[in-house]
């Protein structure tokens, strides 16, 4: 199979290749924002946990 008729997907490229780039934005973006709230909460968690510590 030709690379080049690969890539053009049959004459959908136009079709094909933004919407598989806005998927893979998605995923990406998806990605950054779990890592970044678990991050968020597990700051919280320690916080919470050393407030407790310094109480006791």
């Amino acid at each position: 199979m030709n690379a080049a008729r690969f890539l053009a997907m049959g004459g959908y490229a136009a079709y094909v290749w933004p919407a598989f780039g806005l998927a893979c934005a998605v995923l990406l973006w998806n990605a950054w924002a779990a890592r970044r709230a678990h991050a968020r909460a597990r700051a919280e968690a320690q916080r919470r946990l050393a407030g407790l510590e310094a109480d006791a």
